[in-house]
């Protein structure tokens, strides 16, 4: 695990210096604190921060083939590079380490762009080929590793992080307001754009090619959902089979590894796998907090904790350091993403620091076996239009009439009998944020609806054929995982200079999923139905039948208690209202609101993560925990 960065002038006659290489790593260096090294020539610099995990006598980067011709910067891991550095031995190719970096480059000679085929991990990755001066860009299929790159008329600068393109005093620096409705639309910002105008994320899924001053950005998987003949029975033998391969292939390190327990199906399936052929003892790391009257998962993660004899640590964290460590969350997402876990994972990462440089964590199943409610709730909703036929719509408009005398749940799902599922989706998922009337007319002239749902109406379109449950299954795939909990596993647990690894998010696990029929995954009232069943003599019941919580981080009742001081000096700060994006009043009203009535703390948080951003990138020059941080963003006026 590490942390790249670099740039590609395309007038190849100037000269990248090594001392902006040198502080672009510095920024990054939280991702890599044990090594760091540089590649110069005619046009081009990369730069590398590592976190020493595997090889680690011989892992130094960049690496470079046989002549020197190609060269690499690589943060991730490929967890079948053993088999592949075979192959490619016996084709003549010679090894100078033992790292999954150097197999990559190699691969790339024999393949091309197709090498990315052949792998199987979490990667970013940046090749320079110096044979033909292209540049190769390439990230995961479902975007576990994050990268971002720059391009102007004259070059193109990319990094793991955006704070590492910010060094460079050329990067044009121009705000885009219109994804601020995005991001308060879906409490995360879903697509390639970021809120500079000219930083882009590279999407899952996609490599970019620089030759000349030619970029292009090209898409090499997709997630399909080609259902197969095979009986329940046979898939469950199937994916336990695939089940213990990735958590084998996942537990390669050559530094300690432990596990994230949340207390649910997910992780605790994963240490039942690995605590089997584990030849040491394992540890394991749960969060909770003081003083709250959330659902507390510590005593389920040390109920798996102990029917697995790990090693197991706790750690508690309340109101004021959730408070205190917000401007150093939002220095390292770099996103206003609303994840008020992140910040329980913030502490339980600090603390893992101490024991172990890997974590295992259970992110991801719901996404591939249909974990989510709203997911059973599609699936049956669906199932019971398609027996009405043309009635539903003439049922549904019957009930939501008489809306008042029916009970509470008959209510909520009557409107949803004759609704397409794209607006159930949105619905579910994307708040009305142009509807709370708070936006200023400045702000309010620069947005534009349709390209603040383009993510999720793009994956709409796009998963057409398929199933009412693969659809919503597809569309969380391609926004809500990569820019919302994978964005936020990768950074956080970064930020504290640990690998995370998440297992049920190998690709072939996931293909695997979505060739499997929907009632394989949601049957009568339950989610993840094949999972569980596979899980059932492993895991203890009471983890296995608990009722699905999420994590609870309590920052609702914070808001409304001990946080209220500090939502509103952010909020209401001149500071804050001088950006020209928000009404006064119109703020104060939604504060109000939710400290009398505890309504919309996400969009309360959402709020209050885009100003700390604003303080954090577009006005100070500083990190939260360094002085010596150069200058990112120059202060001015935002909005005309």
């Amino acid at each position: 695990m590490c942390g790249i960065c670099g740039k590609l002038n395309f007038d190849l006659q100037a000269p990248v210096s090594r001392p902006l290489l040198k502080a672009m790593t510095d920024h990054i260096e939280h991702r890599g604190p044990d090594d760091e090294g540089y590649y110069t020539s005619t046009g081009v610099g990369l730069g590398f921060r590592r976190l020493s995990i595997i090889d680690l006598s011989t892992g130094h980067q960049p690496i470079s083939n046989e002549d020197g011709t190609v060269w690499i910067v690589f943060n991730g891991e490929i967890y079948n590079y053993r088999s592949l550095r075979t192959e490619l031995i016996a084709k003549g190719h010679v090894f100078r380490s033992d790292t999954d970096t150097e197999v990559i480059v190699h691969l790339y000679e024999e393949l091309g762009e197709r090498c990315l085929e052949k792998l199987r991990g979490m990667f970013a990755f940046a090749i320079w080929d110096d044979r033909n001066k292209t540049l190769f860009l390439a990230r995961d299929r479902v975007g576990i590793k994050p990268l971002y790159y720059y391009r102007s008329d004259e070059c193109l600068i990319f990094g793991s992080e955006m704070k590492s393109i910010l060094v460079d005093s050329g990067v044009n620096r121009d705000l885009n307001p219109a994804t601020i409705d995005r991001i308060l639309t879906f409490q995360y910002s879903p697509g390639s754009d970021t809120l500079f105008k000219h930083i882009y994320k590279l999407m899952p899924g996609c490599y970019l090619r620089a030759q000349g001053r030619k970029v292009e950005v090209k898409q090499y998987w997709d997630l399909q959902f080609r259902r197969t003949d095979i009986s329940l029975k046979e898939a469950e033998r199937r994916l336990v089979e695939i089940l213990e391969e990735t958590v084998r292939l996942h537990m390669i390190s050559d530094v300690p590894v432990g596990f994230l327990l949340s207390g649910g199906l997910d992780s605790t399936g994963l240490l039942s796998i690995a605590s089997a052929g584990a030849d040491r003892q394992l540890s394991s790391f749960t969060v909770g907090f003081s003083g709250s009257q959330v659902t507390d998962e510590r005593p389920y993660a040390k109920l798996a904790a102990d029917r697995f004899h790990t090693e197991h640590h706790e750690i508690t964290f309340s109101a004021k350091e959730f408070e205190a460590v917000l401007p150093k969350y939002i220095w390292h997402m770099e996103e206003p993403v609303c994840e008020p876990p992140a910040i329980a994972l913030y502490y339980v990462s600090k603390l893992a620091r101490n024991y172990v440089k890997v974590l295992i964590s259970g992110e991801g199943g719901d996404e591939a076996f249909a974990g989510y409610q709203n997911y059973r709730s599609i699936f049956w909703l669906e199932r019971f239009k398609a027996g009405l036929g043309p009635l539903a719509g003439v049922l549904s408009a019957g009930l939501s009439a008489a809306a008042p005398v029916l009970p509470r749940r008959l209510r909520k799902y009557a409107p949803l009998l004759g609704m397409p599922l794209e607006s159930y989706y949105l619905g579910r998922t994307a708040s009305k944020s142009a509807d709370w009337n708070i936006y200023s007319d400045g702000l309010r002239h620069r947005i534009d609806r349709e390209f603040s749902l383009h993510p999720a109406t793009e994956a709409l379109q796009r998963s057409r054929p398929y199933g009412p449950v693969n659809r919503m299954l597809y569309v969380d795939t391609k926004t809500w995982l990569p820019d919302d909990l994978l964005v936020k596993a990768d950074k956080i647990t970064m930020a504290n200079s640990i690998e995370l690894r998440v297992p049920l998010l190998d690709h072939e696990l996931l293909e695997f999923a979505a060739s499997l029929p929907d009632e394989f995954k949601v049957n009568g009232f339950s989610t993840k139905y094949i999972l569980k069943r596979v899980m059932k003599n492993r895991v203890p019941p009471e983890i296995v039948n608990r009722k699905k919580t999420g994590f609870p981080v309590p920052y609702a009742s914070w808001f409304r208690g001990e946080l209220q001081p500090w939502v509103r000096d952010i909020l209401l700060d001149r500071r804050t209202l001088q950006r020209g994006y928000f009404v006064p009043a119109r703020v104060e009203e939604l504060i109000s609101n939710n400290f009398e009535t505890g309504a919309h703390p996400k969009e309360i948080f959402s709020l209050a993560m885009l100003e700390l951003w604003h303080r954090a990138f577009a006005d100070s020059p500083k990190s939260p925990d360094s002085a010596s941080v150069g200058e990112l963003i120059p202060a001015g006026p935002l909005l005309g």
